[in-house]
């Protein structure tokens, strides 16, 4: 039945992308028997946060580099370095960051859930508009310990561009804190947003990296760097409870390794191909559009198929065709995706999460929910 029969559980065919709730990516068999192979012996795990840290750095062409637990524990590490820095009295007060700088000047645009992560460790958000003006009024705040920048695909509100918020908060001698967490591909974001300006930049290392789900790290500056390792665990921090393994400390690596050298142009044609599967299956759907798109913004580029129809002529919703999948056999999970997110109702089946001919059994089931 396999490990997860064995719990009386069905599996799930994943067309709906590297999400968290359904378990991230499928690590490739290097990575596993590398996670295999270090846990078959003890290591100073400081040490090893240290080797694998410049070893990343090296990969992703940046000063310094730390592993934590996905990219919202990089968030929270990020503002706890910001914050307590490498002060020891600091960093055990924290979340209470009395007589620290504790704000984090945050645009509109990148307001979202994530930033939990930054209260979470004492920080206070501080809404600004999208224009100069209200940055340089911001920056002059001494209780200001960082600006906060997101990168996501449903972020499409107009935000100032990085080059001048590092610009500006560097001027001030101020941080700017980047969430990229799953802004790859393409891989030369590894270094852009560093490049940019951004002194730190959390990834997630669970998404198209496939290294493990629970697995992420931070990029920039050493100092800043090495801040957010003494904020973390195995030491006495915010960041204990944010614990990563040994095990997957070294996945992670070997992904990371694997990603850079992949043939990344090979991936595209295998999505694209996947992608022209699927609408060659629905293209004979008189009431559905179906056409091949891309995320909105810089990263995240894969295409996928976005499926688009009138419910009152079809007869049945976005989001029960959805639940209908899900209920089905096999269990398929497409992304449905809202108003509110791109200013319409859709469907989109993302290629990169399926195995080969997967595109096929999916798009079969939405047509047999679809044609009645």
């Amino acid at each position: 039945m396999g490990i997860y029969g064995d719990l009386g559980l069905e599996t799930i065919i994943n067309a709906a992308g590297t999400l968290t709730r359904l378990g991230g990516s499928l690590m490739l068999p290097e990575v596993l028997e590398a996670m295999t192979a270090a846990g078959r012996e003890f290591v100073d795990m400081d040490e090893l946060h240290l080797a694998a840290g410049r070893r990343i750095a090296e990969l992703a062409g940046a000063e310094a580099a730390h592993v934590c637990a996905g990219a919202s524990a990089g968030i929270a590490l990020m503002a706890a370095a910001c914050m307590a820095g490498t002060d020891l009295d600091k960093i055990r007060r924290l979340p209470e960051p009395t007589d620290m700088r504790h704000k984090f000047v945050v645009q509109p645009a990148h307001r979202t859930a994530y930033e939990q992560s930054i209260r979470l460790v004492g920080g206070e958000m501080v809404e600004i508009g999208a224009d100069v003006r209200a940055l340089q009024t911001a920056l002059a705040d001494e209780a200001v310990a960082a600006v906060f920048y997101t990168l996501a695909w449903f972020l499409t509100a107009d935000a100032l561009p990085l080059t001048t918020v590092a610009e500006m908060a560097h001027g001030q001698g101020i941080p700017v804190i980047v969430d990229a967490a799953a802004e790859v591909p393409p891989v030369e974001n590894l270094w852009r947003f560093v490049k940019e300006g951004a002194d730190l930049v959390a990834f997630s290392g669970g998404k198209a990296i496939r290294g493990p789900q629970s697995t992420g790290f931070v990029l920039g500056r050493a100092d800043l760097i090495d801040a957010c390792r003494l904020n973390d665990n195995p030491h006495s921090a915010v960041g204990r409870p944010m614990k990563v393994c040994k095990e997957e400390i070294v996945g992670l690596l070997k992904a990371i390794e694997l990603y850079v050298q992949r043939d990344h142009n090979q991936d595209s044609l295998t999505w694209d191909r996947r992608v022209a599967r699927v609408i060659e299956t629905l293209s004979d759907l008189e009431a559905i559009q179906v056409r091949r798109q891309m995320p909105y913004g810089i990263g995240q580029l894969i295409p996928h198929a976005a499926l688009t129809w009138d419910e009152q002529t079809v007869g049945i919703s976005c989001g029960k065709v959805v639940d209908a999948l899900m209920r089905g056999r096999p269990r398929i999970a497409v992304q449905l995706v809202t108003p509110a997110q791109v200013g319409r109702t859709e469907i989109r089946i993302h290629p990169h999460t399926l195995r080969e001919g997967e595109e096929v059994v999916v798009a079969e089931a939405i047509k047999g929910l679809l044609a009645v």
